[in-house]
């Protein structure tokens, strides 16, 4: 049995270095040196931290780090174990001394948090973690009358590969779609993808090589970073205020290291629900111009809006041909369907499309001949208004909760679209990750902030999708959350501030 006290460390509580980050540093070094042996049993993370006089969650999370590098075994019942052949993950490749942030710290930064937020899947906890709307939303019996229309109506056919490019009436149908949007494009500029997440893989695959770097808003969304890490690309942070990207910014890094590519969500952005106004999308499209850097658009959200002036796309503005627009038709109407589309000009699109049909050959063509024949029918219309009209209710019940449940001295501000509430907890209490465990034993659950940032997180964020449940769960499950920081600031000291930042 192996015993808490023979894990010697000195801890710098006055570093700039993050508590948990410390003991993963201090307790790699005694494995690789042999001092800690294979298949000796670590303290529980309560009595580690008891012991070393901190936080539980700088255990847990520097636990479930060194488990992801292989370093620790957890087994159920029994505790955790240094793993028996330990095999840390040392084969990325060394970045640039240029490169904005280091591959394996993009890697492995976040794995912790997004462990801990998979404990929001128990039954019983209100999640307002999710990317998705609730399933009550989805047009099941539409779907089944448009399938067996396609089936009937083509038979065999529905069940074949499609073109690359995408099913050619679903093609067109999207170019009318967008057409209303303000977006100017041919059949030719339309790929259909495997939903809006493999647009943007397909994009970042075509355009990007392996250690060059792209900017994106910080926050930004998850999934662009996910596809970052396993492109092995490097990924700055431009920082953003109410109104999106700041392109002062912007324009002093490409000043001093042009990217590859500036990814932007201008409309409703995912996490902080920020539309980017008229002006700045006009100065965003001729920095890009000026320096010759694509810009890749994720549209998803673009419809979600409740109020507020219409604004056009990037694409809609752009005359120089700089704007890669990418979206779909799942967060809208079937996100299982995975139906997304790329509108790109000629000099990217057949790339596109060598990399698309390298990736699956083709989208399934009974989910694309569906959508299309959905469209056709003026079902997709219909839902998307359905669905705002429900969605503004929501977000309305959502800051009224927020005003009545959440401490004095938090933060947001009010989306005119989207589904998520964009929070910033008050600095003189618990951080986000320092909440989350108290929250989920107290049946809720929500979203890290800490997760969304490429560069420098703000340890306080939290992200609440308010379109995934009814008022009166908006309600209950904001009262927990408030409830629960109110419990921890009480017992609130200096040294439980240090946690996972």
């Amino acid at each position: 049995m192996f015993n808490a006290a023979q894990l010697s460390m000195a801890l710098d509580r006055d570093g700039e270095e993050p508590i948990y980050r410390q003991l993963i540093r201090h307790i790699r070094a005694q494995i690789e040196s042999g001092s800690l042996p294979s298949g000796a049993r670590l303290p529980a993370s309560r009595e580690l931290a008891d012991q070393l006089n901190i936080s539980r969650i700088s255990v847990v999370n520097a636990y479930a780090e060194l488990r992801s590098e292989g370093y620790l075994s957890a087994h159920a019942g029994r505790g955790t174990f240094v793993a028996r052949d330990v095999t840390p993950d040392r084969a990325l490749p060394e970045p640039s001394k240029h490169a904005p942030q280091p591959l394996k710290e993009q890697l492995n930064s976040d794995r912790p948090l997004r462990e801990m937020m998979r404990l929001a899947r128990q039954p019983g906890v209100i999640n307002f973690g999710q990317g998705a709307p609730s399933p009550e939303f989805f047009p099941v019996a539409t779907l089944r009358d448009a399938i067996n229309h396609v089936l009937e109506r083509d038979g065999a056919k529905a069940l074949g590969y499609e073109m690359p490019e995408g099913y050619p009436p679903l093609r067109a149908a999207i170019r009318d779609y967008v057409s209303a949007l303000g977006i100017r494009c041919t059949t030719n500029d339309v790929l259909v993808t495997g939903g809006t997440q493999q647009a943007l893989d397909l994009v970042i695959q075509a355009l990007v090589g392996e250690g060059e770097t792209i900017v994106t808003e910080e926050p930004t969304y998850i999934g662009i970073l996910d596809i970052a890490r396993t492109r092995r690309i490097n990924v700055h942070g431009i920082p953003s205020d109410h109104e999106g990207m700041r392109i002062d910014l912007l324009e002093q890094y490409i000043m001093e290291r042009p990217p590859r590519l500036i990814y932007v969500m201008p409309s409703f952005q995912n996490p902080s629900g920020s539309v980017m106004p008229l002006n700045r999308r006009r100065q965003l499209i001729n920095l890009a111009q000026q320096y010759h850097i694509p810009i890749l658009e994720d549209g998803v959200y673009h419809e979600f809006r409740y109020e507020g002036e219409h604004i056009p796309p990037l694409r809609a503005l752009d005359d120089y041909g700089v704007v890669i627009h990418a979206s779909g038709f799942t967060k809208m109407l079937l996100p299982g369907l995975r139906i997304g589309y790329i509108i790109s000009d000629g000099k990217h699109h057949q790339r596109l499309v060598r990399v698309k049909q390298a990736a699956d050959i083709s989208t399934p063509g009974l989910n694309q001949r569906a959508i299309h024949l959905m469209l056709e029918r003026g079902i997709m219309a219909q839902q998307l208004e359905r669905n705002n009209r429900e969605f503004f209710r929501r977000r309305n019940a959502a800051v009224e909760a927020a005003q009545r449940h959440f401490p004095p001295g938090a933060h947001w501000r009010v989306p005119q679209g989207g589904l998520y509430l964009w929070v910033r907890l008050p600095s003189n209490g618990p951080t986000a990750a320092e909440l989350y465990i108290p929250a989920i034993q107290k049946g809720v659950g929500y979203a890290i902030g800490n997760v969304f940032y490429p560069s420098h997180p703000d340890p306080y964020v939290m992200r609440l999708n308010y379109g995934a449940h009814r008022p009166a769960d908006i309600d209950l499950g904001f009262k927990r959350l408030g409830e629960v920081w109110r419990e921890l600031s009480h017992s609130y000291s200096d040294i439980e501030r240090q946690l996972v930042l």
